[in-house]
């Protein structure tokens, strides 16, 4: 059993206890902020938090820290975090945050947190949508949906990250109806000359009308990347082409590039 999968186990034993979700953490943490951009008016729709380690470190040498005891902790942690610190920051848009799909097993009890400090921030529940992450470890569909919906009723947005990418992910759609889908970087990659990336990314830009969901490209890294999603209607876009993420700081993006990409 890998270790993602031990944790998603542990979750599963101990999740109904949100008393798991408080007391602090053995390690420290911080959040790197990256932009989504909206082509359609050429403003921010919004920025995505991502954990860092204190002196910038990756992700995964924040995450390999995290134990099962601690995964809940964590989870809350992170969406307080992103919360103070994009406000500290002076955003004004919409924050995006990762949360682990087996982490809330009861919805409006796991999320006071969450709704007590946007509350205190003065941070409207419409300015944040939480981004499904490790999709292949939804277990129980019927009750991710419910947390979909306890979300949606709170003003939450909710959105399938990586997807394209996870085995499973196109079948979680029959059941789940997330707000928006963020189409991964492996789709993405040199689509302006792969015609099996454009086939497979047309059909998604059909499957999401269809289903009444917003589509975001993430991962784009260049002009024709860029260029080509847009031009097929694709208009929420992230990635390095537009500014890499940085730690405590919300990046800029250049008014020239985005002028690029719609010329």
């Amino acid at each position: 059993m890998s270790e993602s999968q031990e944790k998603a186990s542990a979750l599963q034993r101990h999740g109904r206890d949100c008393r798991l979700c408080t007391g602090p953490l053995d390690f420290a943490f911080t959040m790197a902020f990256q932009p989504i951009v909206d082509l359609s008016s050429g403003v921010l729709y919004g920025h995505e938090a991502l954990v860092r380690g204190p002196a910038g470190e990756s992700a995964a040498s924040i995450l390999a820290k995290v134990t099962p005891a601690s995964l809940y902790r964590f989870d809350q942690a992170c969406r307080i975090r992103a919360l103070e610190l994009a406000h500290e920051l002076g955003s004004t848009s919409l924050l995006s945050i990762n949360f682990l799909p087996n982490a809330v097993y009861e919805p409006q009890a796991c999320i006071q947190a969450t709704l007590d400090i946007s509350e205190k921030l003065g941070w409207p529940t419409n300015r944040i949508s939480f981004e499904i992450t490790e999709t292949e470890y939804v277990r129980d569909r019927a009750h991710m949906q419910n947390i979909i919906n306890a979300y949606r009723a709170m003003g939450f947005t909710t959105a399938l990250d990586d997807f394209g990418a996870g085995y499973a992910n196109l079948g979680l759609l029959v059941d789940l109806h997330p707000d928006v889908l963020k189409i991964d970087r492996e789709l993405i990659i040199d689509i302006d000359h792969s015609p099996r990336r454009q086939a497979i990314v047309d059909s998604v830009i059909s499957l999401a009308e269809r289903l009444d969901i917003r589509l975001i490209a993430e991962g784009v890294e260049t002009l024709q990347e860029a260029r080509w999603l847009y031009q097929q209607g694709i208009l929420v876009q992230q990635g390095y082409f537009y500014a890499r993420p940085q730690t405590q700081a919300l990046p800029v993006v250049d008014e020239q590039t985005i002028i690029a990409v719609r010329a």
